[in-house]
């Protein structure tokens, strides 16, 4: 059985697309099955796999509709070594398409179950907003992964997505639970950054992930080429916190945490 996980944070610019990204490259290059699913109508997660989303002829918003099947609208990232489930701006179209079908909140969940035995991780790139793709993200996994920088606003956004976390529990997906938080664009020069990583240490515990990545600029290059930071500069210290993230996520499971 695979572990399906969504990456989500409603906030911009945490890193969400470079964390799913760089994990996916990195569980495959540690021999793991993998498939990316980017559900952001933004299309960055597919870019930054090599895939030109501009000559992608189908996508999710297809798999979501119910008019193509996973199986056959997947893609191989070639740089990556994993499979994407590729995005592009068609996907905005599905906020409205997506409202009068039938179990609107659960199409993503149904669309993997018929090819989720054919990985290992399935990685979930949301969009930066609580949306109904968001919400088909949520209903579809089985863990979260919350990156955040370490800054005092994330704080407080970071209480209003463990509240929708725990409604989808409630109501839409029983079994969800938050895998770790992840904390990006680290600089341990900066004060703010060491309390609140503190803060987060103190509050959240060990749903903490002990990776920290930090601020990197072969992390912010290595979309532009098409390709995660492992393969663009494995010796980075972006691409190393990845490869340690995979790492600290494939030591000996323990039982998921729930949400606080």
């Amino acid at each position: 059985m695979a572990r399906i996980i969504a990456v989500v944070n409603q906030k911009g610019g945490v890193g969400k697309t470079t964390t799913s990204v760089n994990l996916a490259a990195s569980l495959a290059a540690s021999g793991q099955r993998v498939l990316l699913v980017d559900i952001d109508p933004q299309g960055n997660a597919t870019t930054g796999s090599g895939l030109d989303k501009k000559a992608v002829v189908r996508t999710v918003y297809q798999v979501l509709l119910g008019l193509g099947e996973a199986a056959s609208v997947k893609a191989a990232s070639e740089v990556g070594k994993y499979d994407v489930l590729p995005a592009n701006r068609e996907l905005a179209g599905a906020e409205i398409d997506l409202v009068d079908l039938p179990n609107r909140e659960g199409r993503l969940k149904a669309a993997l179950a018929t090819i989720e035995d054919d990985y290992d991780f399935i990685l979930i790139d949301c969009p930066p907003s609580l949306s109904l793709l968001t919400i088909n993200g949520l209903v579809a996994a089985r863990e979260v992964l919350i990156p955040m920088q370490c800054e005092y606003y994330a704080l407080e956004g970071l209480s209003d997505l463990v509240g929708t976390i725990k409604r989808v529990r409630a109501n839409l997906n029983g079994s969800l639970e938050i895998g770790g938080l992840l904390r990006t664009m680290y600089d341990p020069r900066n004060t703010l950054s060491q309390q609140v990583s503190a803060q987060l240490e103190q509050h959240f515990g060990d749903k903490v992930f002990k990776t920290l990545v930090p601020r990197n600029i072969r992390l912010a290059e290595a979309p532009s080429y098409g390709m995660p930071a492992l393969v663009l500069d494995r010796a980075s210290k972006g691409a190393q916190a990845y490869i340690a993230l995979a790492a600290e996520m494939l030591a000996p499971a323990l039982p998921l945490r729930t949400a606080p």
